[in-house]
């Protein structure tokens, strides 16, 4: 077994296929068919209940896309009954979004179902050592996502 890593390209496409699997897998276990939400209205609003009060701008940079995206899941968000938009108490030119009581039982009840799955996994599959492998690559991906480059 060769014991030098992969280059950055070999790892960058072996990471992508790993999370498009595991995406692709939580996914089912808390399937959203039911529901009008996709991928991105839903980690939107979940970035809207975990921060709080925020600025269709910010959200739009928070999420890596074009603030007109954003403008569009905002919409659809508000339509749902699941954001409420309220005057910036520094900035009257600008609104904050916040998550309604409704747009924050969405939240927990699909990544409820979806943790549970993940966390049974790695309880039953992982030993210790991997599991705390599995914590530091989490820290790492979280440190890549905001990275600036």
């Amino acid at each position: 077994m060769n014991s030098e890593p992969l280059s950055s390209e070999d790892t960058a496409v072996e990471l992508m296929r790993a999370m498009t699997r595991l995406r692709a897998r939580l996914r089912t276990e808390a399937p959203i068919d039911d529901l009008p939400w996709n991928w991105s209205h839903l980690t939107t609003l979940h970035r809207m209940v975990k921060h709080g009060p925020v600025t269709t701008s910010a959200l739009a940079q928070a999420e890596h896309v074009r603030r007109q995206s954003m403008a569009e899941i905002v919409a659809a968000l508000r339509a749902g009954g699941l954001i409420t938009t309220a005057k910036d108490p520094n900035d009257g030119r600008k609104s904050l979004l916040s998550a309604t009581p409704a747009g924050r039982a969405l939240t927990e009840r699909i990544p409820a179902a979806r943790e549970a799955w993940l966390a049974g996994v790695i309880g039953s599959t992982l030993k210790a050592t991997e599991r705390r492998t599995l914590e530091k690559a989490a820290e790492i991906m979280n440190r890549m996502a905001d990275s600036e480059l």
